[in-house]
């Protein structure tokens, strides 16, 4: 769909100052960067000479990482275990200016951590380090008791599902509830092992792979894609949802329209080093991608913003998905400035 790029531009520009709240799993995701020359002589893989080592917020922590870099309070709320790992997380959240005090540390817990050994920018392995037990009902309570307290500050809230054990159906249920009697957006990236506890979201977010479980049957084209819209829509009880679909862009349905929409990807291709600078190629055609890590969250981020800055389902979905046409130009896990959206918004038209 086209959407003059003055409008987008003004309604990128409003998503500044909005109060959010992330709830989900707060990850690590660390980079150990180096070189590969040459096959080990005990096994037919790669050895990486080390040369350093990196690590930024994952999951719902990038959530977080990429509303604040657009210009948004956030409000995080998760459970991360009492390691290096985890005060590694509240450094970063204090580092990109969120308050971490609503993450709470449980010695009993294990903080995620997905490490990633990458060489010439192609990752040749990833060592994951978590446990996905459920928190226990005090745990919960304590977390639900701070969600609900924010609440009346908050103009959106994002519920980010990685299964790692801090979203459980009972929390979704109580945190949904309480959004919807208080007339909060709330905005849920689900996860494939809970069909129903996210039933009252505002917006939902998922990607084929995970609409097509929900459905169960795989989405291979435009008309399967629409099919599970509607019925997703129906499933959860919400007014929107979004289902991301990589190289396709993404695919939005209402309650309010017979029919869905849908946003194409980013047509041009766009050095990561030259997005939000100008002399933007305009004569290239197809995108070549970087690395996905991320453009999820990305999507969901600025959906987030949108939603909160009262903006058009149609818009902000063109607004978020020319947001992770960015982030995919990038390597690993990343975020976009508001710059970089400028100048996405922009290059729309």
């Amino acid at each position: 769909m086209t959407i003059d790029s003055r409008k987008l531009m003004r309604f990128a520009k409003a998503l500044r100052g909005r109060k959010i709240g992330v709830a989900g799993d707060f990850m690590l995701d660390r980079y150990v960067w180096g070189s590969a020359t040459r096959l080990s002589p005990e096994a037919p893989v790669p050895v990486v000479d080390f040369v350093n080592e990196s690590q930024v917020l994952g999951g719902a922590g990038n959530v977080a990482a990429n509303l604040a870099t657009l210009g948004a309070d956030v409000f995080p709320f998760g459970v991360i275990g009492e390691d290096a790992e985890g005060s590694a997380i509240r450094s970063c959240l204090e580092a990109a200016g969120i308050d971490s005090k609503g993450v709470a540390a449980d010695a009993s817990r294990v903080t995620t951590v997905k490490t990633r050994i990458i060489a010439r920018h192609h990752q040749i392995v990833r060592v994951d380090r978590e446990r996905r037990d459920s928190l226990g009902r005090a745990l919960e309570d304590r977390l639900v008791r701070a969600i609900k307290a924010a609440l009346p500050r908050l103009d959106a809230l994002v519920l980010s599902d990685y299964d790692k054990g801090v979203v459980t159906d009972s929390l979704a249920d109580r945190v949904l509830t309480e959004c919807h009697r208080r007339g909060v957006p709330a905005l849920v990236k689900p996860k494939t092992s809970r069909l129903f506890a996210y039933r009252g979201a505002s917006v939902i977010v998922c990607n084929t792979k995970e609409a097509g479980f929900f459905v169960t049957r795989s989405l291979e084209d435009d008309e399967s894609v629409e099919q599970a819209g509607r019925a997703l829509l129906a499933h959860f009880g919400c007014s929107s949802v979004v289902i991301t679909r990589g190289s396709e862009g993404l695919n939005v349905f209402e309650d309010t329209s017979p029919k869905g929409f849908h946003v194409a990807a980013t047509s041009r291709e766009i050095s990561y080093a030259r997005v939000g600078q100008s002399g933007v190629d305009h004569s290239a055609h197809g995108r070549q991608v970087f690395d996905v890590t991320g453009a999820g969250d990305t999507v969901l981020s600025l959906l987030a913003l949108a939603v909160a800055a009262k903006v058009p389902m149609r818009e902000a979905a063109v607004l978020a998905n020319a947001g992770a046409g960015v982030v995919v130009g990038k390597l690993g896990t990343s975020t976009i400035t508001p710059d970089e959206l400028f100048a996405a918004a922009h290059d729309l038209s």
